[in-house]
């Protein structure tokens, strides 16, 4: 059996297990949400197999995953890093609705997460998505104001420009950056990793599995229902889907001759990248989780690491992230006005 072993993320002493689990395709996103009781079983055997690390957010479900999550925890709360986020929000309609910041909604947030899962305590908060029309000064002198009455333990943030990276870690200092990192989503590596290790933050990778192409390929695609939000993704896409099935049977190809699946190499290549690393994905089945888990044992040599970025060089993915819609809505990398403390 695999040894999950923990890493630790940013320099104010958050430890967790060396992989996480998120949490959100239990209750939204990839179809149906899946029954509560499979999704409790499914996290106490991730909890007694080592992955300790567990990632949810408000906006899952909306809140429904936080209430699932906050039942799995019950009698084993002391053995689980618990990460929620909050700042994605819904409109009245359904849709997805603008990021708020303001220090009223930071608060009411998270009190109402704190609820919601039962706890006394959130080990990682993060600011889900940024709101570019909150100086990050006022968001982060909220959560600041979280850490200090003990309601929250560390902070973190998610899909920032490296500004509202420093800007944010001079207020209180961040244990963690979360964003999409896998071998098709690799334009971070640029600017915003290295903004993290100089300034000491751990670094979360949601979705390393290319919210599971990097696992099945396009066979994925036969099982979806209507409401799986990868069916309007680009990069499924007819226009992009075939240069990104060639990509998948590439690296079906380095797996064979490593004796892994697709995704444990992918998963592997991830956690490769160092020891301030730690990759979340997600599953509904206990299987996918224990093959998860086999991928911390994967030994890449320097050799493999060459071959596998030479296959997938920076933006080698067809297609973007997200629809034009929500890229517009500065979903990722995003910036905050000046912050003038006058105001």
């Amino acid at each position: 059996m695999v040894n999950v072993g923990i890493r630790k993320l940013g320099q104010q002493g958050l430890e967790v297990s060396a992989q996480g689990l998120g949490c959100m395709g239990m209750s939204m996103g990839y179809g149906p949400p899946k029954p509560d009781q499979e999704m409790i079983d499914l996290i106490r055997h991730a909890v007694n197999r080592g992955v300790t690390f567990l990632d949810t957010s408000d906006f899952y479900g909306p809140e429904t995953n936080e209430i699932l999550v906050g039942k799995a925890l019950k009698g084993i709360r002391d053995k689980v890093q618990l990460a929620t986020k909050f700042g994605c929000t819904w409109d009245a309609e359904g849709n997805f609705g603008l990021p708020r910041g303001d220090a009223a909604y930071v608060r009411s947030s998270c009190e109402a997460s704190l609820k919601r899962l039962d706890v006394d305590c959130i080990d990682l908060y993060y600011i889900h998505r940024i709101d570019t029309s909150v100086p990050i000064e006022v968001t982060m002198g909220e959560m600041k104001k979280l850490v200090e009455e003990g309601k929250v333990k560390y902070v973190g943030i998610s899909e920032a420009s490296p500004s509202t990276i420093r800007r944010a870690h001079a207020v209180h200092p961040i244990s963690a950056i979360q964003l999409e990192w896998s071998l098709w989503t690799r334009d971070a590596e640029a600017h915003i990793i290295p903004t993290c290790r100089e300034l000491g933050i751990g670094i979360v990778s949601y979705s390393p599995l290319g919210r599971g192409f990097l696992s099945s390929g396009a066979k994925l695609l036969e099982g979806m229902t209507d409401n799986d939000f990868r069916k309007t993704n680009p990069r499924w896409q007819a226009e992009n889907l075939e240069h990104n099935k060639a990509l998948f049977q590439k690296l079906s190809e380095i797996s064979e001759r490593k004796g892994c699946s697709p995704a444990q190499v992918a998963l592997a290549w991830v956690q490769h990248q160092g020891n301030d690393v730690v990759a979340i994905p997600g599953t509904t089945k206990v299987k996918n989780l224990d093959d998860n888990i086999f991928s911390l044992s994967v030994n890449l040599t320097e050799e493999d690491m060459n071959e596998i970025e030479a296959t997938f060089p920076v933006e080698a993915a067809a297609g973007s992230r997200y629809e034009a819609a929500h890229m517009q809505l500065s979903w990722v990398n995003s910036e905050t006005p000046p912050y003038n403390a006058s105001k």
